[in-house]
Formats: C-alpha cells, structure tokens, sequence
C-alpha cells in the first residue's frame, strides 16, 4: 500500500516519520476558507482534513491518502493562524492562564479501496500567566504566524506549557498513536 501525506507540514511529516510507514508528500492546496469558522471546532477540523485528503485523493485513486489538519480552540472560539503581530499577541493573551484544546483532524482516503474514515483528537493544553514581554519576545523570536493558536509547543512556547492532558505529538500537529490504532482497525498493512 502507497501512503501519500496531503500536508506541507515539517512537524506532521516528522511525526508520521515515527511509524516507518513509507509515505510521499503531496501537499494539497485547498481553500481552507470554505469551510465555516462558525461551526462545532470537532467538525471543522474534521472536514478541513477531508477536504484536504479528497483534494489527492481524486489524483491518486490507488494511493491511501492522509489529510490532517490541527487548530486551537478556547471557550468554543477556532483560533486559527494570526495575520500578524497583533492578533498573535492577542491570541496568546487569551491563552495565558487558561485552558485551552488543540484538536487534529485526520481523514484517510483511498477511492480505489472505497474508504473513506475520519477522526479526530483532542488535547488540554494549560498555560502558565504569560506577562507581555514574555509574548512580545515570543512572537520576535519564533514568528508563529504559521501556527493555529500563534504558539508551537516544540519551540520556545514550551516553556509557557502548565500541564497537558493528552497527547503531545496531536498538539505538534498529528496524533500519531491514535492514527496508528485506527490503521490497525481497518487492517492495512504497512
């Protein structure tokens, strides 16, 4: 079986790396605006992933198409990727002594085998107090303007991290046991 990962990601493809699954990379470049920011945070992502693993997925019938895509959700609000130094800071800000979920949509696809199974992950993340200097020289320091919620937890932001219940690799970008677990339950080989 061919895996192809449906994502530009260095953190999603490093995860995937872990299962010594061989796989391509063939990012999709789907409209993420067209799905509505307004609904239920667990279907967003969700369908966000399908819509990116359906986008290879019409290429490469024969191929077992993974799309995944990962946001930040506090008080029911997406936070997705800032624009720019102030929503960063605003974001991070809404962040600081609170808690808060990183959920990670994963659609596997393949139109040849007719499967087409999506899931989800979802894991607590609380942050310390954050004062505005230790923001401002976050954002200076790791520019996180490509990131859901302006913070990756591998870089610098670690050290913002107060407790987390769940998985660490879904909030870098990809829940890699839960996807293992769910190949076992559809018997694919590796």
């Amino acid at each position: 079986m061919k895996f192809i990962l449906a994502s530009k990601s260095p953190r999603r493809k490093a995860i995937l790396d872990k299962l010594n699954l061989k796989f391509r990379v063939i990012p999709s470049k789907v409209d993420e605006s067209s799905i509505e920011t307004t609904i239920n945070p667990v279907d967003y992502c969700m369908q966000l992933a399908e819509l990116k693993a359906t986008a290879i997925s019409l290429k490469y019938r024969d191929d077992m198409i993974i799309g995944a895509d990962t946001i930040v959700v506090i008080k029911n609000t997406i936070l997705n990727k800032p624009k720019n130094f102030e929503e960063a800071f605003s974001m991070l800000k809404k962040l600081s002594d609170n808690t808060h979920q990183v959920m990670t949509g994963v659609s596997i696809q393949n139109k040849a085998l007719d499967i087409k199974c999506t899931f989800h992950d979802k894991t607590d993340v609380t942050f310390y107090k954050l004062t505005d200097s230790e923001i401002i020289e976050y954002i200076k320091n790791y520019n996180p303007i490509d990131k859901s919620g302006s913070y990756g937890i591998q870089d610098g932001s670690a050290i913002f991290v107060k407790k987390i219940v769940g998985s660490y690799d879904n909030i870098v970008g990809f829940p890699i046991s839960k996807f293992y677990h769910f190949l076992k339950e559809i018997e694919l080989d590796k």
